[in-house]
C-alpha cells in the first residue's frame, strides 16, 4: 500500500509542479484502481489539454467516475460541466444535482452556486429562501 501512496504524492506534485505529462502517468494506474482524487486530476488534465490532447470524452469519463464516488470537487465539476455544456450537454437540471451532492459535503463553490441557481430558476423552479439557505451555507463554512 505504501508504494500507491508515494505514487499518488508523486502523481499530486507533478500535477502541481505543472508537470502535466509526468502526472498523467503516474496517475492513470491509480485512476483505473478506482482513486477518486487521482480521477478528479486526470478529468482535469483532459478537459484542458495539460500534458496530452484536449479530450472531452475522457474529461467526462473521469469526472463521472469520481463524482459517482462521492469526491465533492469531481461533482462540482461535473455540475459545471452540465450548466455551462461543458465536455456533456447543457442541462441545469443534472448540473443542481451534482452542486447539491458537493454542496452537502460542505463545498462553498457549489453552495454559492446553488443559491444562484436557486435565485434566477436555473435548472430548478426558482426559490428566494432556498437560494439564501444555500448562501448563508457558503458564507457561514457550514
Amino acid at each position: 500500500m505504501k508504494e500507491l501512496d508515494m505514487q499518488r504524492a508523486s502523481g499530486m506534485a507533478a500535477f502541481e509542479a505543472k508537470e502535466f505529462a509526468n502526472a498523467w502517468q503516474m496517475l492513470l494506474p491509480l485512476a483505473e484502481r478506482g482513486d477518486p482524487e487521482a480521477q478528479h486530476r486526470l478529468a482535469i488534465m483532459a478537459q484542458n489539454g495539460l500534458g496530452r490532447v484536449k479530450s472531452d470524452t475522457e474529461a467526462y469519463k473521469w469526472m463521472c467516475t469520481s463524482a459517482e464516488q462521492g469526491f465533492a470537487l469531481a461533482q462540482h465539476g461535473l455540475g459545471f460541466m452540465y450548466l455551462h455544456g461543458e465536455c456533456a450537454a447543457r442541462d441545469p437540471a443534472e448540473a443542481v444535482k451534482w452542486f447539491r451532492r458537493a454542496a452537502e459535503q460542505g463545498l462553498a463553490g457549489s453552495q454559492m452556486t446553488l443559491g444562484m441557481m436557486y435565485e434566477q430558476g436555473l435548472g430548478v423552479e426558482k426559490n428566494e429562501a432556498e437560494a439564501k439557505k444555500w448562501y448563508s451555507r457558503a458564507e457561514s463554512g457550514d
